[in-house]
């Protein structure tokens, strides 16, 4: 049992303050699962490899700013890391958000026609190739190939109790809702409730069907904006 409390997460930030006491989920403690990152990190990597100069170069040609979008994220049992991924956006995205009217419920963002995203950044992540760099993370061990999606701070801000129990497994790079309508699925408590999904059905054997099913998807461009 691991406990900590908000005040520890978010020094400085206005929230509804409750002690936090997050379940050691057996995913966690898997060497399967770990021996799986591992390898599975490791081709992801060299895959980046191979891709990284004509990716970094469309980028650039497309669009101005940095080839990187770098941000904090919280993973299990609310510990915070950063991600990397591939810049999808204008590099002023952040600013221009405001702008831009959310299609989704709950505590996620999504629109299907978000001007900000530039074109060379649409193929990405319909391709998901902007994701390669958090394979990164996999190695070290702060996400895993299956998960859950990693929230930012303005998320989890909000979190009720129930949603926390989100963070009982690493972030991943998929999980159930990537496979069970990806980018259509636009409620956030539909998400939830997939993630807890997956808690429940873990095993061993589980995270490598999932990760079969994610191959399905992208390579069918199955629910992708």
């Amino acid at each position: 049992m691991y406990q900590t409390s908000l005040e520890g997460v978010f020094q400085g930030a206005t929230y509804k303050a409750w002690e936090l006491e997050f379940t050691n989920h057996p995913s966690v403690e898997s060497k399967f699962k770990r021996g799986l990152d591992i390898v599975g990190g490791l081709v992801g990597l060299l895959v980046l490899a191979i891709v990284f100069v004509p990716i970094a170069i469309a980028i650039k040609l497309d669009s101005p700013g940095p080839i990187f979008f770098t941000q904090e994220r919280y993973g299990l049992q609310g510990r915070t890391f950063r991600i990397r991924k591939f810049r999808s956006m204008v590099s002023d995205a952040e600013q221009l958000k405001s702008l831009v009217e959310n299609e989704a419920n709950g505590l996620i963002f999504k629109n299907k026609n978000d001007f900000r995203v530039t074109k060379v950044g649409r193929f990405l992540r319909s391709t998901s190739l902007d994701e390669l760099p958090q394979f990164w993370n996999v190695l070290v061990g702060e996400m895993s190939l299956v998960g859950t999606r990693p929230p930012t701070k303005d998320e989890v801000i909000k979190y009720t109790q129930r949603h926390w129990q989100r963070l009982n497994v690493k972030p991943g790079l998929t999980g159930e809702w990537q496979v069970n309508g990806r980018s259509q699925v636009k409620d956030f408590e539909q998400i939830v409730d997939l993630d807890l999904r997956y808690q429940r059905n873990w095993h061993p054997w589980y995270d490598l069907l999932l990760i079969g099913k994610t191959i399905y998807v992208i390579f069918g461009r199955i629910g992708a904006f």
